[in-house]
């Protein structure tokens, strides 16, 4: 992360309302366009850009069963790199949820938490919209994290 990401700051709202902008974008595998085309990384590394100006870093191509193949924590990993490790137990909006579809699988679905009961993602099949984060999902959270500066 540059000294410039990390002087940057962004109030919660911020990151919420850069999120909202990209409801409506239809799904699609390894995109992050606004507006055309994204994947759940897609839209966080959009929002990212939104915040930045730029990407933090250039994902590598990955298939649908990246986390059955590579058994990796791969997203972890790489919000880990880039991002400030929250608490699972109390994600404040404008936070990065990151979920483990089953128990014991690899982590590999994030979204952004829009309001203590709504997130919004992307997810193959849909346009990016706002849900609810309930139960089902809140039982799958794996980790959190925050943008570099984010302010609340």
């Amino acid at each position: 992360m540059t000294q410039e990401q990390v002087s940057a700051r962004h109030s919660a709202e911020a990151v919420v309302a850069a999120a909202r902008a990209w409801i409506g974008t239809p799904y699609h595998h390894q995109a992050s366009l606004k507006g055309v085309g994204a994947d759940c990384l897609g839209l966080v590394r959009g929002v990212w850009r939104d915040l930045y100006g730029r990407d933090a870093e250039e994902p590598p191509g990955y298939s649908r069963d990246w986390g059955e193949v590579s058994g990796e924590e791969t997203l972890i990993g790489a919000a880990t790199r880039h991002l400030v490790l929250g608490d699972t137990a109390h994600p404040k909006p404008g936070d990065i949820l990151i979920f483990r579809m089953r128990p014991g699988a690899v982590a590999k679905h994030a979204a952004l938490l829009a309001t203590p009961q709504t997130m919004i993602h992307a997810t193959e099949d849909r346009l990016v919209a706002e849900i609810p984060f309930g139960g089902w999902w809140r039982r799958r959270l794996a980790a959190v994290f925050s943008f570099p500066g984010t302010f609340r």
